[in-house]
């Protein structure tokens, strides 16, 4: 098969029309199959990440054809989940729902793929869409059908359904339950098995098969009691507003020895973008993309999203996050629903929550974001080559609960010549404050231990949980001696003045400057970042806690300028702080005013050896050109 990599030209309807799928149409006519075909034909409005997931099925059918792909679709399997949903009341009406073709392609996905042992393919899965679009009762559907129909054979199975708190967690229970009551009640074979089962449906604390001791579970994220379990289906609702990975990695690693075992995270987007559930749509939207790549073969994304912002005034294309528009009974109402909800917003100012709850698209957290997503996001470039680069270095240190921070900025020009800076970035973590790491990890929804073994960050040494100065100051004098780097200035907060900070004084060259963090002094650099941001000047590392950082900070402004704050303790911006303080001059580099063309202050940031050379040289004149080229 051809190798196919839509990473850089995002072009999937271009590789679908350039693969030749005339076989795979003859071959398979279900309901998912045909729908992914729809997709790609655009006989449908849908937006990027759904055509994504079509043209993965139609290239995983043809892969399924040859010995090396492990994994295949069986009809059969989704034969089943369908005739059971043809019978599943919706709990509204008391009678079943017929699907539409996009929720038979959720249940084609889910149940269809398997592996060599017909257990399910995917074993993550990532489901998302507008709000108010039935997933409720899709899942209810699904949940049903795992525990009634899959278990049949098996015992002391567990099944969990979850949500951040009780409310939300019953929610969802409430349907399964009461679906599970009406199918009882009006099926007599169901009926029946229930009786044999010993199946007891209590209202707030579970489902169990007595006979079997197979247990349907509510629990919620802040009970935290995941740790016991070995869950063969859990499904975790409202997962957008989970700032941790603890209750997943608990639900995850519980499951490793379960056969058959499936854990879906459902759905719509939610303020803050830097949430676990967001980085988890970027992955598997990559993984998409690299077709040719097997290495995230058991994870599936499904997500019901517009593609910009710009649709907002586009209702032709609101389809692509609300499916059911093409509820022919329905479209009018639902539009004129959607409509209102727009405008309403609109005059009110918070047309943001329009976009992102009805339209699926991501946000910031507050209408005053220092800087939009999409610009963090396209800023992401590899920059490995800093040894021997000049660079401007910009400290905040901690107060209290916050972070310590170094950030670097390094000058470069790009392939077209234009002047660039690059942003790197490492943070000191204290947990006093917070009682432990862990703690301070759920606090900031960050997991720094993992980020500190990928070098972003370091774990206070001090033994009651305090920034350590002696650590902050001899990992950077070992960062700086390392990659030989030449420090062209060194910014700090004015109030930051430390044990760290005096050590520098007495044993540096460095050309320090305290900063003082008010509007007047700040503004120009502030605004040099949000500007570079949106022209594509500034470049960062792929650092989860600068970008994190970069979300978090706002705009607050006076009669003088502007500079950058937070909502709320927790939300952490020593980083954006750190980055100001290091363009405080970095920003003036290749201007002929700024300290790197300041021919006066060469001779003050040679090294002994650079001086001798100077000195030695047939050219000694200081003003005759560059000292260090």
């Amino acid at each position: 098969m051809k190798l196919i990599d839509l990473t850089q030209t995002h072009d999937v309807l271009g590789a679908y029309h350039e693969c030749d799928f005339a076989k795979i149409r003859r071959q398979y006519n279900d309901p998912a199959t045909e729908y992914a075909f729809d997709v790609l034909d655009e006989k449908i409005i849908t937006g990027y990440l759904i055509k994504l997931a079509a043209f993965r099925h139609l290239r995983d059918l043809q892969r399924s054809n040859q010995n090396a792909f492990k994994y295949h679709y069986d009809i059969k399997e989704v034969n089943k989940i369908l005739k059971f949903a043809s019978i599943a009341p919706n709990v509204d009406t008391g009678e079943p729902t017929k699907l539409m073709d996009w929720q038979r392609f959720i249940f084609g996905m889910l149940f269809g793929w398997r592996d060599d042992l017909n257990k399910k393919r995917f074993t993550r899965v990532i489901l998302s869409v507008s709000r108010g679009q039935g997933k409720t009762y899709l899942m209810a559907i699904y949940m049903t059908y795992s525990f009634l129909i899959e278990s049949m054979g098996l015992s002391n199975q567990d099944f969990l359904v979850t949500a951040e708190n009780y409310d939300q967690t019953g929610k969802l229970y409430g349907y399964i339950a009461d679906m599970l009551r009406k199918i009882i009640d009006q099926q007599t074979v169901f009926k029946s098995l229930a009786k044999d089962y010993d199946l007891v449906i209590h209202d707030h604390t579970g489902i169990v098969m007595r006979k079997f001791n197979n247990n349907l579970r509510p629990l919620s994220f802040n009970a935290g009691k995941y740790d016991s379990y070995h869950f063969t289906t859990a499904v975790f609702d409202e997962v957008g507003n989970i700032k941790s990975r603890e209750g997943t990695k608990k639900i995850v690693s519980g499951q490793v020895k379960v056969p058959n075992h499936q854990y879906i995270e459902i759905s719509t987007a939610y303020p803050d973008p830097s949430v676990p559930f967001h980085d988890e749509q970027k992955v598997v939207q990559q993984a998409m993309e690299q077709d040719f790549s097997r290495e995230a073969d058991r994870t599936l994304g499904l997500i019901w999203a517009q593609d910009s912002l710009d649709e907002t005034f586009k209702e032709s294309t609101w389809p692509k996050s609300n499916p059911l528009l093409y509820l022919k009974d329905q479209k009018d109402v639902l539009l004129e629903g959607l409509r209102d909800k727009r405008d309403s917003d609109m005059l009110a100012g918070t047309v943001d929550d329009f976009q992102n709850k009805n339209l699926n698209l991501w946000l910031q957290e507050a209408t005053n974001s220092y800087l939009k997503l999409s610009d963090i996001e396209r800023a992401q470039k590899a920059f490995s080559d800093i040894d021997g680069r000049q660079v401007y270095i910009g400290f905040d240190y901690s107060m209290f609960s916050d972070n310590t921070a170094l950030a670097f900025v390094f000058p470069y020009q790009n392939e077209q010549g234009n002047q660039c800076w690059h942003l790197k970035q490492h943070s000191f973590i204290p947990w006093e404050k917070a009682g432990s790491i862990e703690a301070k990890e759920k606090q900031d929804g960050i997991e720094y231990r993992q980020l500190a073994s990928r070098g972003y960050c370091t774990i206070t040494s001090h033994l009651q949980g305090l920034i350590n100065d002696d650590q902050v100051y001899s990992w950077l004098l070992d960062y700086v001696h390392n990659h030989d780097l030449e420090v062209l200035f060194f910014g700090y907060d004015a109030w930051g003045a430390t044990t760290a900070i005096k050590q520098m004084e007495i044993n540096t060259e460095w050309p320090l400057e305290a900063i003082r963090q008010r509007t007047s002094e700040l503004k120009d650099p502030t605004k040099f970042l949000q500007r570079g941001f949106v022209e594509g000047s500034i470049t960062r590392d792929d650092d989860p806690i600068m970008a994190k950082a970069l979300l978090n900070a706002e705009i607050i402004e006076d009669k003088i300028g502007i500079q950058v704050d937070k909502a709320k303790a927790t939300l952490k911006i020593d980083v954006v702080d750190a980055i100001i303080d290091a363009l405080y001059q970095g920003m003036y580099h290749f201007e002929d005013f700024g300290i790197a063309n300041d021919k006066s202050k060469q001779v003050d940031r040679m090294t002994e050896e650079q001086v001798r050379a100077w000195f030695e040289s047939e050219d000694s004149g200081l003003l005759g050109g560059e000292v260090n080229d």
